[in-house]
């Protein structure tokens, strides 16, 4: 899955991919495993504590469109339960948070790394925390059990910047321009936050595909 942790859309999506891929599992026996790809939205981004609906403003129009996206937001995600506060959100350059997701699924998993994502969206959407801190992200990392003393090697160095920077690049290399993206199997996407029916009913047909 190509996702931001600043993408809203990508929590929902995440969420909804996960729950469709368990429920697959369940009935099939078929393993669906979610590893995260780096996708920064705005690599560009300043970590300066702004507002993040001060920054949607400047980018896109206003308050009132920002309003807009996010009632649309918050609607989308209230029957997956998750709640947004795009209010206490601050703006944040993703790109150390992208470096410690790809050492995760290195060295932990990809069980691990997607728990650490959903710590992040938490922290972003619904706390308040600026994800490019190195303290939120070694916080948020303790608590899926990983080793503080690496994590903060892993924060005070470059490690994993170059499987970033790939990771980017495949992206373009597959045209993706957008997030969620799920490449399955890498021969099929599933673009956007779908609904999980879909998803789910996309995974079997995949499943019976391929057996």
């Amino acid at each position: 899955m190509f996702s931001d942790v600043v993408c809203p859309w990508c929590y929902i999506g995440v969420t909804r991919f996960e729950r469709a891929a368990a429920a697959v599992t369940l009935s099939t026996g078929t393993e669906i495993e979610v590893t995260l790809r780096s996708y920064q939205l705005d690599p560009d981004a300043q970590s300066s504590g702004e507002p993040l609906v001060d920054a949607l403003g400047a980018k896109f129009g206003g308050p009132e469109q920002v309003a807009a996206m996010v009632e649309r937001v918050r609607a989308a995600g209230r029957p997956d339960g998750l709640d947004f506060d795009f209010q206490s959100a601050v703006a944040a350059n993703t790109y150390d948070a992208h470096r410690l997701l790809t050492w995760t699924a290195a060295h932990a998993g990809a069980g691990a790394q997607g728990d650490l994502a959903h710590e992040l969206w938490r922290a972003h959407f619904v706390e308040g925390a600026d994800v490019a801190d190195h303290d939120t992200l070694a916080a948020r990392a303790a608590l899926v059990g990983l080793d503080a003393e690496r994590v903060d090697e892993v924060l005070a160095s470059g490690v994993a910047g170059d499987e970033v920077t790939m990771q980017r690049e495949a992206a373009h290399d597959l045209d993706i321009r957008s997030v969620p993206t799920f490449v399955i199997d890498n021969r099929w996407m599933i673009t956007g936050a779908q609904p999980q029916d879909a998803i789910e009913r996309a995974l079997r047909e995949l499943v019976t595909a391929e057996q």
